[in-house]
């Protein structure tokens, strides 16, 4: 009895041994699903719904005033003006400016710039680019621009950009009203070629 009683208590060692081990390889398999899941919700952080800056409103009062307005410019209004009132708060670049050089550079989001490389903005490679890269013809043959995953990434760089560089820190002098010191003195500071870049703006 005494040997029955023996391997029955080494039976509960193994089968308590056993469960032990279940159960830690279950909880480091749960640690691992966690960690994925909040590598998954950091890439689709940049990807998430904007709040409303009433632009529905706004575009509306812009049709009343210019039925002749383009569709596609108010579509890209509609679409982008959250974003461009985030990065006015954050860096103090006047949301109509970096909304009208969206438009402008981009076509309306359509250019091919655009629409495949979220390039919104024309913005080039330049020295110590390290992201990814695209070519096109601009001032010159094969032009290198810079390429973004999402929009989003393309107008934080956009106000990184003028915000990084000395020759625009004169910009910030201006009101955040004053979209027409604005577009002159990003013509002065020499981000486009375009002797009518202030206009078009």
């Amino acid at each position: 009895s005494r040997i029955n009683y023996s391997l029955m208590k080494i039976q509960s060692y193994i089968i308590i041994a056993f469960l032990s081990l279940f159960i830690v390889s279950c909880g480091s398999k749960k640690n691992v699903v966690k960690s994925s899941k909040r590598k998954n919700s950091k890439q689709t952080i940049t990807s998430k719904k904007l709040p409303s800056v009433n632009q529905k409103a706004h575009v509306k009062k812009l049709t009343k005033k210019n039925p002749k307005l383009n569709k596609y410019t108010l579509t890209y209004i509609k679409k982008y003006a959250p974003l461009a009132v985030i990065k006015m708060h954050e860096y103090k670049i006047p949301a109509s400016i970096t909304l009208a050089q969206g438009i402008l550079e981009s076509g309306n989001g359509r250019s091919t710039l655009a629409s495949k490389s979220n390039n919104h903005f024309g913005i080039k490679c330049h020295r110590g680019w390290k992201g990814k890269r695209v070519y096109h013809d601009d001032d010159k043959k094969d032009d290198c621009f810079r390429k973004y995953e999402y929009v989003e990434h393309s107008y934080n760089d956009h106000s990184k950009f003028l915000t990084g560089r000395k020759r625009y820190a004169f910009l910030f002098k201006y009101r955040i009203t004053d979209y027409k010191k604005w577009a002159r003195g990003l013509k002065k500071a020499g981000y486009a070629t375009d002797k009518r870049y202030p206009q078009k703006l």
